[in-house]
């Protein structure tokens, strides 16, 4: 068919994503956006309460971030939300300044991420090793875990059973039937069990009021001067560095379990616009939600938009239509369906006993470096930096033992040619002066350096000042065998780095 006789019908099906006719995926994201909702209540009403602000600005949060970001983010079925990471970055303006300035703060974050998506920071993420990703995966399993502890805490009794008998719905159910998601017949069940028998234990209505209304538009109440701008942006820089790094690391995660890929450029603006809408919609701004995203995509099988701008839709829903009925679900449910989402994320290959024996010491340290940093600071983003950096010294370290020099004497005694192997940066050639013999060698030195390569200023300098201490004894140095981009860094710096070594 010719390009003119396509139909506007035929060209409107084509933009149409192939699971629109599919009834089993819409049913499949239905339950999930919905399961997702039931659990980022809680969550959301919590992170208020840390960020010192009204329950209905983290649940507006949700809303807004959860529909913005299914509409304009780069990764599919991610969950975005009001976080505890953003809360805790902000908390300490709310309670300087007041709501006025953390609403202007979560805009001006916005517009960095913005920015910082639009200058390719996303492209960092090839920076962060997979012991780093291991390590991320492994704390941030261990944090949804600790953070249900309190809610087993100094609770009645009936919170014990009621969560044991979640988990084990939530084990066994799926081997009956996976048309309905596990977590979503538990919180069915058990609020069902504790509403008719009455039993009294802590509900969701317990961690906050429900709005009863949807956000209204508007600005934030501050003074628009240059106080105002110095006042909030540390936090709003703070604020846009966690969010970001946070959101791009759940997506990579969620491309590792869906095996599809995304665009992190567009998911960085993706969370720019959403936490600019969020502010000017009075929120509390927030970023990707690992825990919610674990039960969106590994727990319900979710992989569309769908499911992301449901969770935040039925979010309102919930509060606003059936508040009084969400309020009854009893924390022990939420409890039981986050210990098993930690449980499913925790990556048990990475600490079986084969794996550690096969494993490289570095690459363990790395992974465990990366968790007990998350734990101790519960900062995901933390966690990432310090591994990372702590990855990037192992590795520079052993790359700087894998420069080898090796000596021939030529027949004649009048040449010795020095075979340099290996790659010469800061940390490998500081070593290298120290291999050659400078008194004893004969007039003439060629170093060949064709299975070796030059990659900065260190390295030129430490080839010069081997020069120099041949020349000090009247002998001359030949390099050879240089690769063109060694070649094109040794000629623009040879010689101009006289003192730098």
């Amino acid at each position: 068919m010719s390009s003119a006789a396509v139909t506007p019908a035929a060209r409107l099906r084509g933009l149409k994503p192939d699971w629109i006719n599919n009834p089993k995926v819409w049913r499949t994201e239905i339950l999930a956006g919905l399961v997702v909702a039931l659990a980022l209540i809680p969550e959301a009403i919590s992170f208020s309460i840390i960020a010192g602000v009204d329950p209905a600005l983290g649940l507006f949060a949700s809303f807004t971030m959860a529909v913005t970001i299914s509409i304009v983010g780069g990764r599919r079925a991610m969950i975005s939300a009001a976080t505890g990471a953003v809360a805790l970055v902000i908390a300490p303006l709310n309670r300087e300044h007041g709501l006025g300035y953390l609403i202007a703060a979560v805009i001006l974050a916005g517009v960095i991420q913005i920015a910082l998506g639009a200058l390719g920071v996303a492209k960092l993420m090839r920076f962060v090793p997979r012991s780093v990703m291991i390590g991320f995966v492994n704390s941030l399993a261990i944090l949804i875990f600790m953070a249900q502890v309190p809610e087993m805490h100094d609770v009645p009794w009936a919170v014990y059973p009621l969560i044991i008998g979640g988990l084990a719905l939530m084990v066994f159910f799926p081997k009956v039937t996976k048309v309905i998601p596990a977590p979503l017949v538990s919180i069915v069940i058990l609020t069902v069990i504790t509403v008719a028998a009455g039993i009294a234990v802590p509900t969701v209505g317990d961690k906050g009021e429900l709005p009863s209304s949807l956000p209204v538009p508007g600005l934030p109440d501050v003074p628009f001067t240059m106080d105002t701008l110095t006042t909030i942006a540390p936090y709003a820089f703070a604020m846009a560095l966690v969010g970001l790094m946070e959101s791009l690391m759940t997506a990579k995660l969620v491309d590792d379990i869906t095996d599809t890929p995304s665009s992190k450029t567009r998911e960085s603006i993706g969370q720019g616009i959403a936490n600019i809408v969020t502010g000017f919609f009075g929120g509390m701004g927030g970023c990707a939600m690992i825990g919610q995203t674990m039960i969106n995509v590994k727990v319900s099988g979710a992989r569309t938009r769908l499911s992301t701008f449901l969770a935040g839709s039925f979010l309102m829903v919930l509060c606003i239509a059936f508040g009084p009925v969400v309020s009854d679900i009893p924390m022990a449910a939420l409890v039981a369906v986050m210990v098993m989402v930690s449980f499913a994320t925790f990556d048990w290959h990475s600490i079986a006993p084969k794996t550690l024996k096969r494993m490289p010491a570095g690459e363990i340290t790395v992974m465990v470096v990366t968790v007990v940093a998350v734990v101790a600071t519960h900062n995901l983003a933390v966690g990432v930096v310090v591994g990372s950096i702590t990855a990037m010294v192992i590795f520079a370290k052993r790359v700087a033992h894998l420069v080898r020099v090796h000596s021939v004497l030529d027949p004649d005694g009048t040449t010795v040619v020095y075979r340099v192997t290996g790659e010469l940066f800061f940390a490998s050639s500081n070593d290298l002066v120290g291999q050659f013999d400078y008194a004893g060698d004969p007039d003439k030195i060629v170093i060949d350096l064709s299975e070796a390569h030059v990659w900065d200023a260190s390295s030129v300098a430490a080839l010069d000042a081997i020069e120099t201490k041949y020349a000090q004894r009247g002998k001359t140095v030949e390099i050879t065998g240089l690769n063109d981009l060694s070649a094109d860094l040794h000629g623009k710096l040879t010689g101009e780095l006289a003192g730098s070594h």
